[in-house]
């Protein structure tokens, strides 16, 4: 299936409150409490606001991903955020993106669905049809996801090239891979032919690796 890909585009100029750091020596969070500098988008396709706390991101089109960046840049350390399913079909994708390289559209994904299902995997030149899944081979079913208009957390602990995936703090998946090593954090939200998928996302955060 092709599905076509869409950014958020307006790039806000106000300085969200966070620490950028390659080697994710501080803590980044952001609580979506002030604009901040991801990036949003109001138009017939796709809205995604910063509002009342969160991220508001829907996405109309009955076929289209889309995903919205903060402008920052990490490579090690565990990350983390909140995603609540407001609206929509269960049988949509959504969460969240790491180590994006913005110009060229490279990132890892890290992605549940309504129903209870997982994608682990990376895309090369924003394409769909560059998707790679590292973990399984595509979308694989999770007990642990709160189905449904439901609040998971989603979590990534990413050591150099070892990656370690967790919903709800249960690990959903584990893998080597070395494609990209540093970069942009993002939040993305999928139509699978139903469109009017609603998630709001919320408590963004980057930690340092814990000491061994």
């Amino acid at each position: 299936m092709q599905l076509k890909l869409a950014k958020l585009f307006v790039f806000l100029g106000v300085t969200a409150v966070f620490i950028t750091a390659c080697n994710t020596a501080e803590t980044y969070s952001e609580t979506f409490d002030e604009t901040g500098s991801w990036r949003v988008e109001n138009s017939s396709d796709v809205v995604g606001e910063v509002r009342d706390g969160i991220f508001d991101f829907t996405v109309v089109a009955d076929e289209l991903t889309s995903w919205t960046t903060a402008g920052a840049n990490f490579s090690d350390g565990i990350y983390s955020v909140e995603a609540t399913q407001v609206a929509g079909p269960d049988n949509n994708a959504y969460g969240m993106l790491f180590r994006v390289d913005d110009e060229n559209d490279n990132f890892y994904s890290f992605q549940i669905s309504g129903d209870g299902f997982v994608w682990i995997g990376r895309y090369r030149d924003g394409g769909a049809a560059e998707a790679e899944p590292i973990v399984n081979d595509w979308w694989f079913e999770s007990p642990v996801i709160n189905q449904g208009n439901a609040t998971n957390k989603l979590s990534v602990q990413a050591e150099g090239q070892n990656l370690i995936f967790f919903v709800n703090d249960q690990e959903v998946g584990r893998v080597t891979d070395d494609a990209f090593s540093s970069g942009d954090i993002g939040l993305m939200v999928r139509t699978l032919g139903v469109g009017g998928v609603q998630v709001q996302f919320d408590n963004f955060t980057v930690e340092p690796l814990p000491e061994s």
